[in-house]
């Protein structure tokens, strides 16, 4: 493991470094680790790639809420302590809170004019040395099959300013132990029953890449099409690594959530345009010249 730090350490250019309490991480670490052997079935691979020293982002798929102690575990026992970034709503809660800050978490602010304390503690995080454990998914997949999703820069963009390393990371194995809740309800995913399901114990497949080659990157501005290219490197290799997990082919294109939801919402506001149309009475609807000329009474034959 890395050393530890106790209170704010001089980071690399001379701030007050990234906060944790060794105390705190020594105590996770006693609980959590015999209880996470019992729990789930090893099948790990390339723990060599994730380095021993400096700062380094481990960029994972996620596919449930459950598999981020299941990847903390993959990447202590590689030799690193991970640090994730985490919504700031859970630092509010009592004890996980006082868990999360004592361990050095860094709390992630949205819709709000903090959003990018995140990203400036994160830096300090990288240059102090630290494992940034970063979802470029941004949540659990919405692929109906798991696969990952189109991802979002955050991970690229630390690289690209810091220099830090980016692994790839892809694990399978913890949907069958806690489903994604909020999943698609077809596919893989549809086929899943929703709970914690402890027994029998899971399998965990975890493999490590090399670090994702972002060199072509080095000097361009960090707009929005470097940033994209690079999250597209980024997720593709995430995704290889899956497909050699599950012993399949990923998908050509990968699904990208914002373009359905985006569908989803155009095609319900269509609907209710021609619900609210067939809703209207006939006779209250607007009516050309021939409709009205035709509603006027008839003379009387005479």
């Amino acid at each position: 493991m890395s050393g530890a730090k106790q209170g704010a350490a001089p980071s690399q250019e001379g701030r007050p470094g990234h906060r944790y309490s060794p105390g705190w991480r020594t105590l996770t670490i006693v609980i959590l680790r015999p209880l996470l052997y019992g729990l789930l079935r090893r099948d790990w691979r390339g723990r060599g790639n994730v380095p021993r020293k400096g700062g380094v982002i481990i960029a994972a798929n996620h596919i449930s809420e459950a598999d981020p102690l299941a990847l903390a575990h993959f990447v202590y026992e590689s030799g690193r302590y991970p640090v994730y970034l985490a919504k700031s709503t859970l630092f509010d809660v009592r004890f996980i809170g006082a868990v999360l800050r004592g361990t050095g978490q860094i709390p992630v602010y949205r819709d709000s004019a903090d959003a990018s304390l995140a990203l400036r503690d994160a830096e300090k995080a990288l240059l102090d040395g630290e494992c940034l454990m970063f979802y470029p998914e941004g949540s659990c997949t919405r692929d109906p099959e798991l696969w990952p999703m189109t991802g979002q820069t955050g991970a690229a963009r630390m690289a690209l300013k810091t220099g830090a390393q980016v692994v790839p990371v892809a694990s399978w194995g913890a949907h069958e132990l806690m489903p994604y809740k909020k999943g698609e309800q077809k596919g893989l995913a549809g086929s899943l029953k929703k709970g914690v399901h402890p027994l029998p114990r899971k399998r965990m497949q975890v493999i490590a890449g090399p670090p994702v080659d972002l060199t072509r990157y080095a000097g361009l501005p960090l707009d929005r099409d470097t940033l994209r290219a690079a999250t597209d490197d980024i997720m593709a290799a995430i995704t290889a690594l899956l497909g050699e997990l599950r012993g399949e082919e990923p998908p050509e294109v990968p699904f990208d959530h914002h373009k359905v939801l985006e569908e989803r919402r155009r095609a319900a506001q269509e609907q209710a345009a021609e619900t609210a149309r067939g809703a209207v009475p006939e006779q209250a609807r607007p009516s050309g010249p021939e409709s009205a000329r035709a509603a006027e009474p008839k003379a009387a034959d005479s």
